[in-house]
């Protein structure tokens, strides 16, 4: 791990390995709540029991947030699972009604809380293209 690339590993990592084991006990209403808004973002997960999901989601969350803090993990790796992980986060923000103001990317005060999750996105492309370009220098 380059040591440039330590202050976002650790602060991203230490956030989604916290997120992922709260969610590893998710059952009942905090499942089937946190399936349905899933749901309706990308109906393809209610293939999944709410409770299952919950368990998935822990566990991707707790990989993630691991591989971001081992400093074994490739840079350019850890950097497409974050890109993927804040994707679908995005997505959830985007297909999610009352999440936007009409007509608009603008996040209601509801919708905030997930908007903020683009830094994920940007965060994970910075690892991927720094990572591709190591050692090239770039041009004007």
């Amino acid at each position: 791990m380059k040591l440039a690339h330590l202050p976002l590993r650790v602060s991203i990592g230490a956030y989604v390995l916290n997120s992922g084991l709260g969610k590893r006990n998710l059952e009942g209403a905090a499942a089937e709540g946190m399936h349905g808004m899933a749901v309706a973002a990308m109906p393809q997960l209610g293939q999944f029991e709410p409770a299952r999901f919950a368990k998935l989601l822990s566990y991707s969350e707790i990989a993630l947030g691991a591989a971001l803090l081992a400093p074994f993990v490739p840079a350019p790796l850890v950097g497409l699972g974050l890109t993927a992980f804040g994707a679908g986060l995005v997505q959830l923000y985007l297909k999610t009604p009352g999440m936007r103001e009409p007509g608009s990317v603008r996040p209601t005060q509801q919708g905030t809380g997930l908007a903020k999750d683009i830094w994920l996105v940007g965060a994970g492309l910075t690892l991927v293209l720094e990572g591709l370009s190591h050692g090239r220098r770039w041009h004007r």
